[in-house]
């Protein structure tokens, strides 16, 4: 079940994700989380940020994105850990960025974070990472 892109050291197609206030909002809507602070660029900038504060439970969603994209149905999440290290802004891009750590039979552990790009480069979340389980597609849930 493990071929040579499961390997220790086998680099995770980077993912990448912009973040306009239009997406802000939408997602404040799908998770009922209305904080002003998440798209409210007035009362963000009364706070001395520069631009609302992107949901934190997004990189969250984002970190399970790649391995899910990367791997597979037959990928079962079965741990995730993230810590946040700087805010991410309306109007700003991040890339997920990951490596294989370690391979036990079906599972796979990988290491994780989240840069943002562009002119305030910085690490917006780390450390990250995951333990996944690859199943045969007969396995099921």
């Amino acid at each position: 079940m493990t071929g040579p892109q499961l390997l220790p050291g086998a680099v995770v197609p980077p993912l990448e994700r912009s973040f306009p206030i239009t997406r802000l909002v939408a997602y404040a809507g799908a998770t009922w989380d209305w904080h002003r602070l998440h798209y409210d660029t007035a009362y963000a900038g009364a706070r001395d940020l520069a631009a609302p504060v992107v949901d934190g439970q997004v990189f969250g969603a984002l970190l399970a994105e790649q391995l899910l994209d990367w791997l597979g149905p037959a990928c079962v999440l079965r741990s995730l850990h993230f810590r946040f290290a700087r805010p991410v802004f309306a109007g700003e891009s991040v890339r997920c960025v990951g490596k294989v750590t370690a391979v036990d039979g079906r599972l796979v552990t990988v290491e994780q974070s989240v840069e943002v790009l562009g002119p305030r480069a910085r690490t917006a979340v780390a450390p990250a990472g995951a333990l996944v389980e690859l199943r045969e597609p007969a396995d099921g849930p």
